[in-house]
């Protein structure tokens, strides 16, 4: 076996797709300093802080909650800098814990200033360790650029992206729909992520993100939210409320949450994966490759007996790294980890085919086959038109092997590409821009991130024009079907995993409002919209709610349906108070001509009201994004 790694290991450095990497060991004068960074105003952790070793080019960034670990000597001095907060400086001496309380000052949001870098990303972006979670290695280094007074580091000290260079797919906001014209209103679930962590990235880097990264209903869904289990034969329970719309009070809004049953990871599926990792020389930085392997050293601790791996690589060429591996061998599947470096093209399309090659070939019948596609998804040599990837996804899909997508990096990012990707492999797409993102993704939502427990998720909500005059999907944009195919069975539509909820929020209008949503129409001379109103069914009923799923290897649907009461509650829930804040903040975000009497001051009010148990920390976070945002917008 030694002998086939060696022989497997000159092939790779050959491609220039492997090289051995060792991390040496600190120097005997270090020691490590533990702590935590809070802010005075309200005591609560700061995520993303930038502590560095002033003078040297060695940092690292807070975590989730708030606690930071780094190597250094007793002559340094640590620099705690957070956007919106004064930077302060600490020298370190013999202390091993030295806790930071940072002072709000927003004035200090005049000093970012962002340029453009004359150094390759991969110089200007900051080292993500090899091993923060899982290992006996001690703390974790990141290396990043001395400071210099054009810019302000912030989040895990990486450089400013170039959004000129990234791609996104346009967003078109829908508008306010009349029941009498459009009574149906129809759509895929959506369980996706990566928009949340996306703008988080830019917002920590001092940017307001485009509107076109922002996708209000993956900022949404990237929370979970506190719906009952199921408690009958489907894998999901339905919940519905209906309250005044914070941002136009005499608007209700209706959220529809769906809770997916919690399975135990003991009683998952086996599950039979190929890590397919771009090493191809875009993602040559440490907040891309670096990234990718200590994100599927992650996945790897998750691994069970039963379980089996392998790794496929694609560069200029692509090939197996590592043959499907029991899981148990965690120490094989972390050595071939270890071996990567990143140089050539990109043949992406080429990847792909070799990795669905080698997940049929250990095809598990009652298991969970799944390629997780690991890229910032500039694809470029091979086959690599969207539309030949999608057939070829598509087709592996029918045949029993799903696509997980995850992407990583800045600058290049094409984000729009990816997305697309992992919606006709019938997986999630999310994108990992830190170690701790990473951790939530692969170990925290394990169950939901990679074992579908519904596929082909459909909504349908017919809307009683006795009640509702007008109403509006928030989000969802590229997820929209036509009526006809919630019934359709050969429509492909979105998954759901173990534990995941979805939530969805409807903007209505009352009958009896006179709201300058509606606009103005001509008066039709064929049909009489006002008897058509009239003969709706005043029974109460705002409207009504309809499912469609099949079970994970199933081919035919069955359905669920619920009704919605006209009667809107006046103490709304906190998972309703939370959901509308999140949508709020997006519509603020992309400047949405539906935002209404949005305001930052209100929705911050009452997210934290709704913020609740915190254990994560995720929720507290946005509240800081929400903060920063405002400030930045002060000043454009």
């Amino acid at each position: 076996m030694r002998k086939f790694g060696k022989l497997l290991l000159v092939v790779w450095m050959a491609l220039g797709g492997v090289a051995l990497s060792q991390s040496p060991a600190p120097p005997p004068s270090q020691h490590t300093v533990t702590g935590t960074v809070t802010s005075n105003e309200d005591g609560l952790p700061l995520p993303g802080v930038n502590v560095m070793i002033k003078g040297k080019n060695v940092g690292v960034a807070t975590q989730m909650d708030g606690t930071y670990r780094i190597l250094v000597r007793a002559e340094d001095v640590l620099t705690f800098a957070y956007i919106g907060f004064v930077k302060q400086e600490i020298r370190v001496g013999q202390r091993t814990v030295i806790d930071v309380v940072m002072e709000a000052d927003i004035q200090a949001l005049d000093e970012v200033v962002v340029t453009e870098s004359s150094q390759p990303l991969r110089e200007a972006a900051g080292w993500v360790g090899d091993r923060l979670f899982g290992s006996s290695s001690g703390a974790v280094q990141r290396s990043a650029p001395t400071p210099s007074p054009s810019y302000r580091y912030v989040s895990d000290s990486y450089a400013a992206p170039e959004p000129s260079r990234e791609g996104y797919a346009e967003i078109e906001e829908k508008g306010f729909q009349r029941p009498t014209d459009e009574p149906l209103s129809t759509f895929s679930i959506d369980v996706d992520r990566a928009s949340y962590s996306n703008v988080r990235r830019f917002i920590n880097q001092g940017q307001r993100p485009p509107a076109n990264a922002v996708r209000i209903e993956e900022m949404v869904n990237y929370f979970g939210y506190d719906y009952a289990q199921p408690k009958d034969r489907h894998p999901f329970a339905i919940h519905t409320e209906l309250a005044p719309a914070p941002w136009a009070p005499q608007h209700y809004v209706m959220q529809v949450g769906l809770q997916g049953k919690v399975i135990p990871t003991e009683d998952l599926p086996a599950t039979n994966l190929v890590f397919l990792l771009d090493v191809s020389g875009s993602m040559n930085s440490p907040n891309k490759l670096g990234l990718v392997k200590s994100s599927m050293r992650m996945l790897t601790q998750q691994m069970r007996p039963e379980d089996r791996v392998a790794i496929v690589v694609y560069a200029g060429a692509a090939g197996v790294v590592l043959p499907s591996t029991d899981g148990n061998h965690k120490q094989q599947i972390l050595d071939a980890l270890d071996q990567l470096t990143a140089g050539g093209s990109t043949a992406g399309g080429a990847g792909i085919e070799l990795a669905y090659r080698i997940a049929q070939e250990n095809f598990m019948q009652e298991g969970n086959n799944r390629v997780i596609l690991c890229t910032d998804g500039d694809f470029n040599v091979g086959v690599s038109s969207e539309d030949g990837l999608e057939k070829l996804i598509e087709k592996k899909r029918d045949q029993g092997v799903f696509l997980t997508v995850l992407g990583y990096g800045m600058g290049n990012y094409q984000d729009g590409k990816m997305e697309v990707l992992a919606d006709k492999g019938n997986g999630n797409y999310a994108y990992i821009d830190n170690l701790q993102e990473a951790r939530k993704t692969l170990v925290n939502e394990f169950g939901g991130t990679l074992f579908t427990i519904a596929k082909d998720v459909k909504i349908q909500i017919e809307f009683n024009p006795q009640y509702v005059a007008a109403y509006r999907l928030i989000g969802y944009e590229n997820r929209m079907l036509a009526a006809e195919d919630f019934n359709n069975d050969r429509k492909d539509a979105g998954e759901l995993g173990s534990g995941h909820t979805v939530t969805a929020l409807y903007e209505i209008i009352p009958v009896g409002v006179n709201s300058p949503e509606l606009g103005r129409v001509d008066p039709l001379k064929y049909q009489n919209t006002t008897e058509t109103v009239t003969a709706g069914i005043a029974n109460g009923e705002l409207a009504t709610v309809k499912f469609r799923y099949k079970a994970p290897q199933g081919l035919v649907s069955q359905l669920i349906t619920q009704t919605v009461g006209d009667e809107p509650t006046r103490r709304p829930s906190a998972n309703f108070q939370w959901a509308t804040s999140v949508a709020e903040f997006g519509m603020l975000l992309r400047d949405s001509e539906y935002k209404g009497q949005s305001d930052f001051n209100s929705l911050i009010e009452r997210a934290r009201a709704a913020r609740g148990i915190d254990e994560e920390g995720y929720r507290s976070e946005f509240i800081r994004l929400v903060e920063s945002s405002q400030a930045l917008m002060d000043f454009e």
